[in-house]
C-alpha cells in the first residue's frame, strides 16, 4: 500500500470503502456549522477519516461548561476564552496534517449562508437552534447540496440525511417552525455519551454519502438513558406542498419573509431587541417555571426578566419579543437567545 494511504489502512480494509472510497474522501469537501458537542465529534471523525477539506464555522468562545461534552476542547482553551474554531483547528491540525481544516469565526445567517456553505459536497448540522437548521435546509435545496441533520438534548437525540431531489427536506419533516421556548442543553442539560453517539452517526452518514454508499432512509431517534430507539421511515415523506422543495420558496434566505427573526441594537441602551416576525403567544407562567431552574427570574403577567449570569439579562414578552440587556453585540445576543429561549 502506498505510504500516503497507510494512515487509513484499517478504514481501507473495510470493503464498502476500500481504496477507491478513500480516494473519494480525500477529494471531498465538507462544511460543519456549529462546533459544539455534535460539531466537535463530527470534525474529529471526518479529519481522522481523511476527508480532504473540512470547513468549521462557529460564533462562540470555549467556556468551562463546554468541556463536559465538546471533545476537542480543554481547560486551557476555556481559560484563554479561545474562539471554538481556533481551538478546534489547532487540535485537528495535530491529528491529520494531510487534511485542510479551515476555521471561520462567524454567525451563519441569511446574509452569509450561501457564501459560506456552497461549493461543498456535504453540509453537517452542529447547530443549536431551529432557525439555523431551516436556513441550512434552504441552502441545501437551492444549491442541491446534501446535509446531515442532528440534534441532542437531555438524553434524547435524532439524526437524518437530507438529499435534495431524493429525500424529504427538513421542512417536509417539520413543516411548522417551532415558536421557540423549547428545551436546550442550557435549560435541561445534555449527556456527553449522547452527543458522541449522535455526532458519530452523523459523521458515518456523511462518509457513506461521500463514498457513494446508501445512507439511512430513516429519521433515527434514540434515548440513551431509557434505552429506547425509534426509526421513522421517511422514504415517502416528500410533500408537493412543501414551501421549500415543493414550491421552490426559500423563506429563510428571504429578508422579507415572515419566518425571519429581527435583531436590532437599541441606541444608547446596551441592548439588543430580538423580534420574531411571526406572532407568538407565550405561556408566561410555564416559561417562568422553566427558566427559574437555571437563573434568577422575576416579572409580572406581561413580561419575564431572566438573569442567567452576572452580565446579561433577558426580558421576554408574551408575544415572543426578547430584549437582551448587557450587550450591543448582535451575535452575542443571538447566542444567549439560542441557549435560553431555544430558537
Amino acid at each position: 500500500m502506498d505510504e500516503n494511504w497507510q494512515r487509513y489502512s484499517r478504514q481501507i480494509l473495510f470493503q464498502p470503502i476500500g481504496l477507491e472510497g478513500q480516494k473519494k474522501l480525500s477529494n471531498s469537501k465538507a462544511v460543519i456549522v456549529g462546533m459544539g458537542a455534535l460539531g466537535t465529534v463530527m470534525a474529529n471523525h471526518l479529519v481522522r477519516s481523511g476527508v480532504g477539506f473540512v470547513r468549521i464555522i462557529d460564533r462562540d468562545l470555549v467556556e468551562l461548561s463546554n468541556i463536559q461534552r465538546q471533545t476537542l476542547y480543554d481547560e486551557e482553551d476555556a481559560a484563554n476564552a479561545l474562539p471554538k474554531v481556533v481551538a478546534a483547528e489547532r487540535k485537528l491540525n495535530k491529528i491529520n496534517c494531510s487534511v485542510t481544516v479551515e476555521g471561520i469565526i462567524s454567525d451563519v445567517n441569511l446574509d452569509n449562508a450561501e457564501e459560506l456553505l456552497t461549493g461543498f459536497d456535504i453540509i453537517l448540522d452542529g447547530t443549536d437552534n431551529f432557525q439555523t437548521r431551516y436556513l441550512l435546509n434552504d441552502v441545501s435545496v437551492k444549491h442541491l447540496i446534501p446535509w446531515v441533520h442532528g440534534a441532542a438534548v437531555s438524553s434524547r437525540g435524532m439524526f437524518s440525511v437530507i438529499i435534495p431531489g431524493k429525500t424529504p427536506c427538513y421542512r417536509c419533516l417539520f413543516p411548522t417552525v417551532p415558536s421557540g421556548l423549547g428545551e436546550t442543553c442550557d435549560t435541561v442539560g445534555v449527556l456527553s455519551p449522547l452527543t458522541d453517539i449522535i455526532g458519530s452517526f452523523q459523521a458515518m452518514e456523511a462518509i457513506k454519502l461521500l463514498v457513494g454508499a446508501e445512507t439511512t432512509s430513516n429519521l433515527e431517534q434514540i434515548d440513551i438513558w431509557y434505552n429506547s430507539s425509534m426509526q421513522m421511515d421517511i422514504t415517502h415523506g416528500r410533500s408537493p406542498d412543501c414551501p421549500t422543495c415543493g414550491k421552490g420558496r426559500f423563506d429563510f434566505l428571504d429578508r422579507s419573509s415572515n419566518q425571519q427573526v429581527s435583531y436590532t441594537t437599541l441606541c444608547g441602551r446596551d441592548t439588543v431587541q430580538i423580534n420574531p416576525r411571526k406572532r407568538q403567544i407565550i405561556n408566561m407562567k410555564e416559561q417562568a417555571e422553566r427558566l427559574e431552574k437555571i437563573g434568577t427570574v422575576n416579572g409580572n403577567p406581561f413580561l419575564i426578566r431572566f438573569k442567567p449570569d452576572h452580565d446579561i439579562s433577558l426580558v421576554l414578552f408574551s408575544d415572543g419579543r426578547v430584549l437582551v440587556h448587557g450587550t450591543d453585540d448582535i451575535v452575542k445576543a443571538k447566542s444567549y437567545y439560542a441557549k435560553y429561549i431555544g430558537s
